[in-house]
């Protein structure tokens, strides 16, 4: 319980981290990790000198030089680590359109890491244009929550749930951050903890195949049996006229995309109508050096909106 107690005082000083950055009008875009170190690269040794120095780029700093209320709700938060006579926030805080949310810092090594990145702006993009107003919608490996907060105001019971506790932990502070908390935050593996009906399921999950199998990275089998595993459990528990949107990546091997292979029957079979579309036909591209895609002409993200029967 002492420990629970100190992760409940933990994330309000989170919480009022951010509200204090928004009052100060801080916004930062989350690019990917490549070009997060290549930016980096371009001043070795710099140190943190704006709340955008900290908090997005995640330099070292030193404590005078941070706004005292800044400081003290950083180290209230635990959220910090010395380096060295320095300090180094362990968190971010992302813009996403209105959104601000609170995530892992640079870089995402750790396996429990919590990611956001391009992958969050073009998914919460999906999200916009696909899901209808709806009443119980499951955000499955929410991370960061960027998701289902993006469209809460098109949902009318939300529910956030990731393997991850250290994701829900984040989707609780972004929920009190943008004043939307949710009706039920889960630890579920995919669907098989969230109980009840459900109108409709959306999904970011991890496309690429880790070595280190971190949970926010690693798809399972050239990276897709994850996105197929998802749809078909969602095929399941979805109510008739249900919807599920679907934001991933697929190997295309000699022209082949391997994800829609895999769920060709499925679509056919179980969905009144479904949309598969190729979003972007080139991306991770070192990832294409890896033993795991040597044989992968390409990797393409693939969004998939589909209407159970």
């Amino acid at each position: 319980m002492g420990g629970e107690a100190g992760e409940r005082t933990e994330d309000l000083a989170l919480v009022e981290l951010g509200m204090a950055l928004r009052a100060r009008a801080y916004r930062f875009v989350t690019i990917s990790p490549s070009s997060h170190r290549r930016v980096l690269s371009r001043s070795p040794g710099a140190l943190g000198q704006t709340l955008g120095d900290v908090f997005g780029w995640n330099l070292p700093f030193r404590r005078a030089d941070l706004e005292e209320e800044i400081d003290v709700l950083l180290q209230r938060s635990g959220q910090v680590v010395q380096e060295g006579g320095l300090s180094r926030s362990t968190v971010r805080y992302s813009s996403v359109g209105p959104l601000l949310l609170v995530h892992s810092s640079y870089p995402t090594d750790a396996e429990s890491s919590v990611f956001l990145g391009p992958d969050t702006y073009r998914f919460c993009a999906l999200l916009e244009r696909a899901l209808p107003p709806m009443g119980r919608v499951v955000d499955v490996g929410c991370g960061t929550g960027a998701g289902g907060l993006s469209v809460a105001g098109r949902v009318q019971r939300l529910v956030l749930s990731d393997v991850n506790p250290l994701a829900l932990r984040f989707a609780r502070v972004n929920c009190a951050l943008a004043r939307h908390p949710p009706t039920e935050v889960i630890q579920s593996d995919v669907l098989l903890a969230v109980p009840g009906r459900i109108d409709g399921v959306v999904a970011n999950p991890p496309y690429l195949v880790d070595a280190a199998s971190r949970t926010y990275r690693h798809g399972g089998w050239l990276g897709i049996e994850l996105s197929e595993r998802i749809v078909r459990e969602s095929v399941e528990r979805l109510r008739p006229g249900g919807r599920l949107v679907l934001y991933t990546g697929t190997p295309v091997v000699e022209g082949e995309d391997l994800l829609r292979t895999a769920l060709d029957g499925l679509l056919e079979s179980r969905f009144a109508w479904y949309e598969y579309r190729e979003l972007d036909p080139d991306v991770w591209g070192e990832e294409l050096e890896t033993p795991a895609y040597r044989d992968a002409d390409r990797i393409a993200l693939v969004s998939l909106v589909a209407e159970v029967r």
